[in-house]
């Protein structure tokens, strides 16, 4: 049986397990950006215009899965637990915090309309130091303020 592109599984969840195992053997911090709809489940007082950034390094979640279908984990967000759940379809971009490295990726309304994602979307992400929300499960506890993302929507440059 012969799958065209469109029936053949997405490439996305390999590509972000990639980019994070990238970042974690530099010691850099993988950040995904999210495309907040009705299927992903964050704290929404942390959404801005859509969308949110999260720290999934080692040291900000635990019991983290990057799944073909979901990222899970549970973070602290304000100091209070809570389980998060992103469907992989829903993720724009994984980065390196300390370098702007990653990739972005087409955001689809559901899992069946995605598109190939090549390497051609190698992408430089400029982030500032308040432009991700950490979820941290040590970090959060001495701060109950959460810190808030820029106004601005980050851009993503190709890089070649």
């Amino acid at each position: 049986m012969v799958m065209n592109a469109l029936e053949s599984p997405s490439t996305r969840p390999y590509l972000i397990r990639a980019m994070y195992e990238w970042c974690t053997d530099h010691s850099f911090t993988p950040y995904v950006a999210v495309k907040v709809d009705g299927s992903v489940q964050v704290p929404r007082e942390f959404v801005q215009g859509g969308e949110i950034v999260l720290n999934i390094s080692f040291d900000a979640t635990s019991s983290l899965q990057l799944g073909n279908e979901f990222i899970e984990f549970k973070a602290r967000f304000g100091g209070k637990p809570r389980d998060i759940m992103v469907p992989v379809h829903r993720v724009m971009a994984i980065y390196a915090r300390e370098n702007g490295q990653g990739m972005s990726f087409p955001v689809t309304d559901s899992p069946l309309g995605q598109t190939v994602v090549g390497m051609d979307k190698l992408a430089q992400v400029p982030v500032s130091s308040t432009s991700a929300l950490s979820a941290s499960t040590a970090a959060d506890d001495q701060e109950d303020k959460p810190v808030p993302p820029t106004p601005t929507r980050p851009t993503l440059t190709r890089v070649k």
